[in-house]
């Protein structure tokens, strides 16, 4: 049971599909239109898109076969965390001194991985919006 609080409501939306590069599409898409929702900029809501993307091209190779993918958005007055999830064959989460974590990282500003006692691995991600555009 989740504790209030103050006066606002936790603002999530959470998408489950097959663990398949097929279904990547569904979750880009709703990348784009959360992080519209949030007023990001078009480069930044592309960013996400990509993030997203690139975290769970990580974690599709070790999922265990016939598992769904599990993305978690919350939403806030100035930031999208993202939290990108799927049940593993050994529980190992994604090496962070590779090319791709590096690209992730830039991509989505914070960046963690971490491992569940069930060897569900989780990539989280956080974007923060820069305020406006740039001119």
């Amino acid at each position: 049971m989740a504790a209030s609080t103050e006066d606002s409501v936790r603002d999530v939306v959470t998408v489950k599909l097959p663990a398949a590069g097929a279904y990547l599409s569904v979750l880009r898409t709703a990348t784009a239109g959360l992080a519209a929702r949030l007023d990001f900029t078009l480069d930044e809501i592309e960013d996400l898109r990509i993030a997203v993307d690139e975290a769970c091209a990580m974690l599709l190779p070790q999922a265990v076969p016939g598992t769904d993918l599990t993305c978690e958005f919350e939403l806030t007055d100035e930031a999208m965390s993202i939290a990108v999830s799927v049940l593993t064959v050994d529980g190992a989460v994604p090496s962070r001194d590779t090319f791709a974590w590096t690209v992730l990282s830039s991509l989505a500003g914070e960046v963690d991985a971490k491992a569940a006692a069930d060897d569900r691995v989780i990539v989280t991600l956080q974007k923060r919006r820069s305020g406006g555009l740039a001119l």
